[in-house]
């Protein structure tokens, strides 16, 4: 049962996804593009609380993963966003303002690192509660600071004109 919930969880979550990815396409990106890395301070705010939570468990001694397992979920991590940051790119339309590109394989991207972190997230349920939740988060964040930071610097590429940029 618990099981058919996060996967119905899951299924939410790439929904909205998708949906924020498509209505957000066709805006223009506005200011000097720190709105990119928004996704990153609300992460490291809401891990900082899960963390904190973690650690006043009753009964529960917090304690971090093994150095292996971290660096495994930090690889995977890095991994992960370098696949995000090869679906991402900028536009200058005719309006002189900073697009998303759209990207046909970008659900497709999604879905399917989704469906790696629930199968990654099965093999591993023999992990200590606290160590997975850990990892969890770990991998999560890195693989979202690699593709925003990459994504921004993306972005100010474009808009200094050092990229090769399309006009529709």
């Amino acid at each position: 049962m618990q099981t058919i919930i996060t996967f119905g969880i899951m299924a939410i979550i790439i929904g909205l996804i998708i949906l924020i990815k498509v209505k957000r396409g066709g805006r223009p990106i506005k200011g000097n593009g720190f709105s990119i890395l928004a996704p990153m301070l609300f992460l490291s705010i809401v891990f900082t609380l899960s963390i904190s939570q973690l650690m006043h468990i009753p009964g529960k001694p917090f304690h971090l993963p093994a150095f292996w397992e971290m660096l495994i979920a930090g690889i995977l991590g890095i991994l992960f966003g370098v696949i995000m940051l090869t679906q991402t790119s900028y536009e200058i339309r005719e309006d002189g303002l900073v697009y998303s590109k759209r990207n046909k394989n970008f659900k497709y991207v999604i879905i399917a690192l989704i469906a790696i972190r629930i199968a990654l997230s099965q093999y591993f349920k023999t992990l200590d509660y606290i160590e997975f939740t850990v990892l969890t988060m770990e991998l999560a964040f890195i693989y979202i600071a690699v593709w925003r930071i990459g994504s921004f610097v993306k972005f100010r590429k474009v808009c200094a004109g050092d990229l090769k940029v399309e006009t529709i």
